[in-house]
């Protein structure tokens, strides 16, 4: 019965690997400058927030990968990477694409985010920084945040 399941498995491995002449080949990622960001102007102490962010990919070879997310103290650096594919069908056409990150408010005081915007002439990294303070607790309707 073991032989018969190995075999069974074997068969199914070489008819759902991938084929080397595949057309959708993996070339490696690529971080992609942030365009824009929807943020809350304040945060609530233990509560979750979605962060939109909005970045141009330059073709359909390029898919959402993951965040590259650094934490150092209240400081937050955000990056959008993408998986890149070599494939003849890429659609050579810039589109605009937003993705949300998921921010759990861990901390009481301000933190201050820098979303990755690319890089200058001198090859510096350029970023959109935005503060967000922490309140205690959910400011009640009609009342106002004060900074």
């Amino acid at each position: 019965m073991k032989r018969y399941a190995l075999l069974v498995f074997v068969f199914v491995s070489m008819l759902t690997s991938c084929s080397i002449e595949d057309d959708n080949n993996y070339v490696g990622t690529e971080v992609m400058p942030i365009e824009s960001i929807e943020i809350p102007e304040h945060f609530v102490h233990g509560e979750s927030y979605e962060i939109m962010i909005t970045y141009n990919r330059p073709s359909s070879c390029y898919q959402f990968y993951n965040f590259l997310y650094d934490i150092n103290g209240n400081e937050r650096t955000v990056a959008v990477i993408n998986s890149v594919y070599s494939n003849s069908s890429c659609i050579e056409d810039e589109e605009s694409v937003t993705v949300s990150l998921n921010f759990m408010v861990t901390g009481t005081e301000t933190y201050l985010f820098k979303f990755y915007q690319g890089h200058d002439e001198e090859g510096e990294d350029q970023y959109y920084l935005a503060e967000v303070p922490v309140l205690s607790e959910r400011p009640s309707p009609g009342s106002t945040v004060l900074d």
